[in-house]
């Protein structure tokens, strides 16, 4: 067990950049309203109905359309009754199922300067191009 939190409390290499899920979550949780629905947009995308059901514990759920499937649509409604840990756990899946659709955040969060202006929103950005740089 003492083995284990050491591993756990080890510092990270200086070369390794963020992780893009938390820094995600992060600028949800201090977003507009407006500026969540549009990041949990851009990140429901790639999202099929199966994975809505089981992304943090059935939170995004209420998003399956009733009709024919399409890409899964957030209102101001939803993006405020969202927590910021269900947030993270859906980029986590984004980040594991198609990284490339992070690759639309940086035009997402340049539209609004309030998001670059604040400190999440800066490391979130200089994340993603450093990110960007190294797969492509």
């Amino acid at each position: 067990m003492a083995s284990l939190q050491s591993d756990l409390h080890e510092p990270r290499p200086a070369h390794t950049t963020p992780e893009l899920a938390p820094l995600v979550a992060d600028l949800f949780a201090k977003a507009a309203p407006p500026q969540r629905v549009r990041l949990l947009n851009g990140l429901l995308r790639p999202v099929g109905p199966l994975a809505l059901v089981a992304i943090a514990a059935g939170a995004f759920a209420n998003l399956l359309p009733t009709a024919r499937w399409h890409i899964a649509s957030v209102s101001i409604e939803d993006a405020m009754r969202l927590t910021a840990g269900q947030v993270l756990e859906l980029a986590r899946y984004v980040e594991q199922k198609s990284p490339e659709a992070f690759l639309q955040l940086p035009k997402l969060l340049a539209d609004s300067p309030l998001w670059v202006s604040s400190l999440g929103g800066a490391l979130l950005l200089l994340t993603l191009r450093a990110w960007q740089r190294r797969a492509g």
